[in-house]
């Protein structure tokens, strides 16, 4: 038995001293893909935001799960809408990404793409492609999970997918 163990066996990072900020940059060590979410709002316009958050559920029934901020300005859209889309970025598609992150009101002009179900964007040159039934939204904090059943997807294995890490895009290495 070790009298006094250390918290961690590892050297920790020295604290900033603003606590969502350290909680940022610790939640920033896992790697995740980055996707846009679009849809139709209710006057049938394409919209779409950027996210790392979409993650998979279950296979049987096939669900995935995605959280939009409280605050955005797209969380009314995503709240009504009966389908929307993931579409998982490539890694050449990191201008994609930042279009999307961005506030301009006509990024669908800048991008090519296509009408999937229910007419919601699919983007050109994705990794995937979901088209997602909106089957549940929970409040969680300073943002809404939104539970989604796949009704059609699709996948290209060539492109590398697009991964954010450490607050930065980054490369995977295939071996």
């Amino acid at each position: 038995m070790i009298a006094n163990p250390e918290p961690f066996p590892f050297e920790q990072a020295e604290p900033t001293g603003d606590a969502q900020r350290d909680l940022r940059l610790a939640l920033g060590r896992f790697p995740t893909g980055v996707a846009v979410l679009t849809a139709l709002d209710a006057d049938g316009l394409a919209i779409g935001l950027t996210v790392s958050s979409f993650n998979t559920v279950s296979l049987e029934p096939p669900l995935i799960v995605w959280s939009l901020q409280l605050t955005s300005r797209h969380l009314m859209t995503f709240d009504t809408t009966s389908t929307y889309a993931v579409n998982v970025l490539s890694a050449d598609q990191i201008d994609v990404s930042n279009l999307f992150a961005s506030s301009l009101d006509r990024p669908f002009e800048a991008v090519s793409w296509a009408p999937g179900l229910s007419g919601v964007p699919l983007l050109a040159g994705c990794s995937a492609w979901f088209e997602v039934e909106n089957s549940q939204k929970l409040d969680g904090g300073d943002h809404r999970l939104y539970v989604g059943r796949v009704l059609r997807f699709a996948a290209d294995p060539s492109p590398a997918p697009l991964v954010f890490h450490d607050g930065d895009y980054r490369a995977l290495r295939k071996d």
